[in-house]
């Protein structure tokens, strides 16, 4: 591994003027300077990439709220894991775990080829190069938020095929909202997301298979308002999913259920509550 990462491969950050900040993790390609050799055919692709996330919710840019995009692949580092690799999930709870440094596809197929595997001392360079960074932006400019809004709300926004039997049985809702199970955001402001969301055509569960990685459980602390939700997104709801093409119709029909999202995110007062 590099001692720096390449400037390609670092997050991409837009300064916002609304209390919402909206984190997309997963939705990079990029990879290190030889890492692509070392996968295998199945994980070459980067089929758990959570695709075109970064431009479904481009438009939030000209409502106010301020984005941070990671442009490196979830294949080279987990941002939405902790960087101990402290497991988010019980065995009873997934049949696929998945750390920091994703061993495995969500297929099951194995990331990397025989022999190919990171050593200690590479996990720990990938912490230091790709993930660190990402949090560093995500902690000062929540804080800034907190600062000149009294209140931050973090949207941490991410996407998935819609079956993907070794993390959860069936298919999957169209719009699946986390909140830790209440922990991580105050209860008007999900009750006000939730229903925002459920005045629509698309299937929605709220704390259902996904309530929210480590960047939603981590970061929400309601208690020193700092407010945080997770969108999980089927991807057939505004994509082809195999092959990954981003489908304009069935996004900007979405767009305009997030667009009621973010505006009601933007102008929510910890007041009303």
């Amino acid at each position: 591994m590099a001692n720096a990462p390449s400037l390609t491969l670092l997050p991409e950050f837009h300064q916002g003027s609304s209390p919402v900040l909206i984190s997309v993790p997963h939705a990079g390609t990029g990879l290190p300077e030889g890492l692509s050799q070392r996968l295998t055919d199945e994980a070459r692709p980067l089929p758990d990439t959570d695709w075109f996330v970064d431009k479904l919710y481009q438009f939030a840019r000209d409502m106010g709220a301020g984005m941070l995009v990671a442009k490196a692949a979830r294949t080279v580092v987990d941002l939405n894991r902790p960087s101990d690799d402290r497991p988010l999930y019980s065995a009873s709870q997934t049949k696929l775990m998945t750390g920091v440094l994703p061993m495995q596809c969500f297929s099951g197929a194995a990331v990397y080829r025989s022999g190919e595997q990171p050593t200690a001392a590479e996990t720990g360079e990938r912490l230091r190069l790709y993930w660190q960074p990402y949090h560093d932006l995500l902690r000062s400019n929540l804080q800034k938020i907190c600062q000149q809004h009294g209140h931050a709300i973090l949207l941490d926004a991410h996407s998935i095929r819609a079956e993907v039997p070794l993390l959860f049985d069936g298919q999957l809702a169209d719009l699946n909202l986390g909140s830790n199970g209440g922990l991580s955001a105050h209860p008007s402001l999900l009750n006000a997301a939730t229903e925002s969301l459920r005045s629509s055509s698309y299937t929605l569960v709220v704390d259902g298979r996904f309530k929210g990685g480590f960047i939603t459980r981590h970061y929400g602390q309601p208690d020193q308002q700092i407010h945080a939700l997770q969108l999980e997104i089927a991807q057939r709801a505004y994509m082809n999913e195999t092959p990954p093409v981003w489908e304009e119709s069935q996004a900007s029909a979405l767009q305009q259920r997030l667009k009621v999202l973010l505006h009601l995110l933007s102008t929510w007062k910890p007041q009303h509550g």
